[in-house]
């Protein structure tokens, strides 16, 4: 597999160069995808432009990858403009996997996905009334 990977604080940016995602690829990108999240990584970027074919094996792996990802709050994100592509990952039914035409879009959507995140993490009773300038919460 021809790759080239980018590592931020926030995600790791996959560059496949391979036009065919399937068996001869499954293996040894689901190693990465393992290494990348034990490595601490749960947000992964992979830029499937130059992808032209994808297959079951691929399909299954993209699935195991999202799921992976979004059980620890992360994003997996394929991006591609090729519309032959795009239908088949459709037909897949995926949940949850984001598909989007440009990298600097995918990078993106990680940003917004640990906002939304962390707005979650905030605890709703930590919004103060006053009490002490004579705001009761019980009368709220």
């Amino acid at each position: 597999m021809n790759y080239k990977i980018d590592k931020t604080e926030q995600y790791a940016l996959i560059l496949l160069d391979e036009t065919n995602f399937g068996a001869e690829i499954a293996p040894p990108f689901e190693k990465l995808v393992v290494q990348l999240y034990r490595e601490g990584y749960t947000n992964m970027v992979v830029d499937f432009t130059k992808v032209t074919d994808i297959d079951n094996d691929g399909l299954s792996l993209i699935r195991k990858a999202t799921r992976v990802c979004r059980a620890e709050q992360g994003l997996f994100v394929i991006c591609t403009k090729e519309d032959d592509v795009i239908d088949e990952i459709d037909s897949a039914k995926i949940p949850e996997l984001v598909i989007l035409p440009t990298v600097d879009e995918g990078i993106d959507a990680v940003f917004m996905n640990d906002l939304e995140n962390d707005f979650r993490e905030e605890k709703d009773d930590e919004f103060d009334l006053g009490e002490e300038n004579g705001f009761q919460e019980e009368k709220y």
